[in-house]
């Protein structure tokens, strides 16, 4: 290979990795500090990117020169650091004492009402920005041309890395920050006034990402897509380097830079992999990421369902809803049958993440995955095997619940946030294999007749199979939730230290855990299939796990029928604002948000919760 191509690539991967770590560290410095999983990180990047390809142009209409640029990049930055503290004052401030999940809920509401915002303020088309003034003719690096901007992204990085380095080390903030990413707690008994300290933390966040998403103006236009393509990467810098470290979301960055930029010449088919698997791979060796701490497990983790004695009459409540549902094709039209059965098909998908959340305590963000693989596990099997619909859906369950204990495996070994994110990074991993085998899976295209069988045909029968299957799943897992076995998921979720040393195999009960819910969303996944006829990569994408996370924390965490409601409201949310007006994603964004603050707890956990309280 011709050592000057091996150099230039080097070089792309080093400007890439350099754009992404200025992303990163402001993710890496709010999580550090807040322990806040800020879905709209992504969202504060796009704003930049947006803001500065209006603002600096319209700069360079009075004054053409370096100068003019760079303070237009700059104030785009603060723009969005601005902003940032505008969210952390509105709403963040009011939910740091809730569970993770729900503020991740939270920021996710944030992405919606800010993608429609985007779209309203700058337009629906692409930005480009202009080229940054005296940067415009590349340079010759052993006989090749190489843009010379990209060569001043390169710098921007360990530029970025210096002025934070002096920043944590050199000034008092700097010194509160650092002391709050090793004990946050701690701080706070000191008596330091946390709400300045989260607010001055977010701005630096948000700055470091607004700056980030303006430097790439002269690169890439605009788009309302880049929140979401960059945040995942960002979650991956962020975990891999150690959460809160930002010398090792610096190392992390440069590595994934070079394995992009050289990835593609070696394995072509594994661009959308490589990034996942990179963390798989050393959270596997090292959970806790390159210098990441171990993290206290402990007051927000252990948030779930309670031991308590079932009640007689919520058998007989089950009953009557049961029946109902039952009577319902009597007076519903095909289309509503058709809602209705989707919302069974959630419902059961939300309620087998109960049982690894609400029950186990353990969080998983690419539940997805078991979803996915039971759908295309019952596609497989009429695609391949010629089988049924009777023989198809326990391939589903079969091929989910192994691919469940596979995951589980490696997942168990972890805690907090790093878990979650091994969950996420074998679903993409996963997700890209479902992609890119177009043999067997017929790629973005996917598998089509996927039909149930003659019996089962029309909306009205499949229906009542649905149902059937959903609530003979639901039965099951409840058994298993009150048996033994839950509570001793329980002890595990709630004490680790005490479960093991009265001699449970904390491990071994999660890796069976997740098998136990894998093979449910799997069956979800094979229901599905047959509902719609076909399948496609998009059941294993990250949209369709936060869908799960949103149902079972709308509803409420802390009890057995949250994750059923969640499904039925988030369904009903879509179906009847999406149609009625084109700003769908900010009515359901403010839904969710405040849904978040007035229901803390989800609707059915708020409303046991005000029970609870009067009596």
């Amino acid at each position: 290979m011709d050592p000057s191509f091996i150099v230039i690539q080097a070089l792309n991967g080093l400007a890439s990795a350099s754009s992404l770590f200025i992303t990163a560290c402001g993710l890496t410095l709010v999580f550090g500090v807040t322990r806040i999983v800020n879905f709209a990180h992504g969202s504060l990047y796009m704003i930049g990117a947006y803001t500065a390809a209006t603002l600096v142009p319209w700069l360079l209409q009075f004054y053409f020169g370096p100068v003019t640029f760079w303070a237009g990049i700059l104030a785009s930055a603060f723009v969005v650091g601005l902003i940032g503290v505008l969210i952390e004052v509105l709403l963040l401030r009011r939910i740091y004492g809730a569970p993770e999940l729900f503020q991740l809920l939270a920021t996710f509401g944030v992405v919606l009402v800010i993608q429609d915002a985007v779209v309203q303020v700058f337009g629906p088309q692409d930005i480009l920005g202009p080229r940054a003034p005296g940067l415009r003719a590349p340079v010759e690096i052993l006989g090749r041309r190489f843009p010379s901007y990209e060569l001043v992204l390169i710098a921007a990085g360990p530029l970025v890395l210096g002025l934070v380095w002096l920043l944590l080390r050199k000034t008092r903030f700097g010194v509160l920050v650092r002391a709050a990413t090793q004990d946050r707690e701690m701080v706070a008994s000191l008596g330091v006034n946390q709400a300045v300290l989260f607010t001055g933390t977010l701005f630096l966040g948000a700055f470091l990402a607004g700056l980030g998403g303006a430097l790439q103006i002269p690169r890439v236009a605009a788009n309302t897509g880049m929140d979401l393509s960059v945040i995942a990467e960002s979650f991956v810098v962020t975990v891999v380097g150690g959460m809160g470290s930002v010398p090792g979301a610096f190392l992390a960055a440069l590595i994934i830079g070079q394995l992009q930029a050289f990835g593609i010449l070696v394995f072509p088919k594994g661009t959308l992999v490589v990034v996942f698997l990179l963390m798989a791979v050393v959270l596997a060796i090292r959970p806790n990421g390159f210098f990441g701490r171990p993290e206290i497990v402990g007051g927000t983790h252990a948030v779930g369902i309670a031991s308590r004695t079932p009640q007689p009459w919520h058998k007989v409540a089950a009953l009557v809803v049961l029946v109902l549902l039952a009577c319902l094709p009597l007076v519903a039209d095909p289309y509503l049958l058709k809602v209705a059965t989707e919302i069974l098909i959630f419902a059961l998908f939300a309620f087998s993440l109960q049982l690894l959340i609400g029950v186990g305590g353990i969080v998983s963000f690419g539940h997805a995955a078991f979803f996915g693989l039971g759908a295309y596990g019952a596609a497989l099997g009429v695609k391949l095997l010629s089988a049924p619909m009777e023989a198809a859906l326990p391939l589903a369950i079969v091929l989910a619940a192994f691919g469940a204990a596979l995951i589980g495996a490696f997942v168990v070994r972890l805690s907090g946030i790093y878990l979650a994110m091994m969950t996420l990074a074998a679903a993409q991993i996963i997700y890209a294999v479902a992609f890119q085998w177009v043999d067997v899976t017929g790629g973005d295209n996917g598998i089509v007749g996927v039909w149930p069988s003659d019996w089962a045909g029309g909306q009205t029968r499949y229906y009542l199979l649905a149902l059937g299957l959903t609530a003979l799943a639901i039965l099951l897992v409840r058994i298993v939730i009150d048996a033994p076995f839950g509570y001793a998921l329980r002890a595990a979720r709630d004490s680790e230290a005490r479960a093991e040393a009265i001699g449970l195999n904390v491990r071994r009960l999660r890796w069976r855990a997740f098998i136990l819910s894998g093979a449910t969303a799997g069956l979800a996944g094979g229901i599905y299939a047959f509902s719609r006829g076909s399948v496609d990569p998009s059941l294993l994408g990250i949209p369709t796990s936060v869908d799960a996370l949103t149902m079972l924390l709308l509803g409420g965490i802390q009890t057995i029928t949250g994750p059923l409601v969640g499904a039925g409201v988030l369904h009903a949310l879509r179906d009847q604002v999406m149609p009625l007006t084109s700003h769908w994603r900010l009515i359901l964004g403010l839904s969710i948000i405040a849904m978040v603050l007035i229901f803390p707890r989800g609707l059915v956990g708020t409303v046991a919760a005000w029970r609870e309280a009067r009596a």
